[in-house]
């Protein structure tokens, strides 16, 4: 009797990479976890998702399993149930509150942000710098006019 094991087949059926990114991120949102498209290329390039990729007219396309799918939605849902799941909305950043609107909160705990501290004096840095940059000036001028110089010098040794 032998110990030999059958080698797995070094070629797949291509048939089994039916979903494209576009419809993975459908997949997502239905589950629940809504992802860009650049999300799913990320999850293609890490191995996350079992892909292949498929060079067309127009660059690059990924085609993935929706076995592979399941699995990391699965996997979204064990692991990591807080950090994908919002209880309550957040607010709308673009909207400025104003100082006689009063602030809504969602929570009673919520507590507002503090304010960004004020720049430290830098005046000390900037004057050295301005001194550095006028000293620099000051040596660019001189290597001109060394420049000049042997190159007139040059000129006259020639002819």
């Amino acid at each position: 009797m032998t110990d030999d094991q059958s080698r797995p087949v070094a070629t797949t059926n291509d048939s089994e990479y039916s979903l494209s990114v576009e419809e993975a991120a459908e997949r997502y949102a239905h589950a629940g976890f809504p992802r860009t498209i650049r999300a799913i290329q990320r999850y293609c390039a890490k191995g996350d998702l079992d892909c292949r990729r498929l060079e067309t007219q127009f660059g690059e396309r990924y085609m993935i399993t929706p076995q592979s799918v399941a699995r990391h939605i699965a996997y979204i849902e064990e692991v990591r149930p807080v950090a994908t799941s919002r209880d309550l909305s957040r607010p709308v950043a673009t909207t400025a509150a104003t100082e006689d609107t009063p602030t809504k909160t969602t929570t009673g705990d919520d507590q507002q942000r503090q304010a960004a501290t004020v720049a430290p004096d830098d005046s000390k840095y900037v004057a050295a710098l301005e001194r550095e940059n006028s000293f620099l000036r000051d040596q660019v001028t001189v290597k001109d006019k060394q420049i000049g110089e042997l190159t007139n010098e040059l000129a006259r040794r020639t002819t």
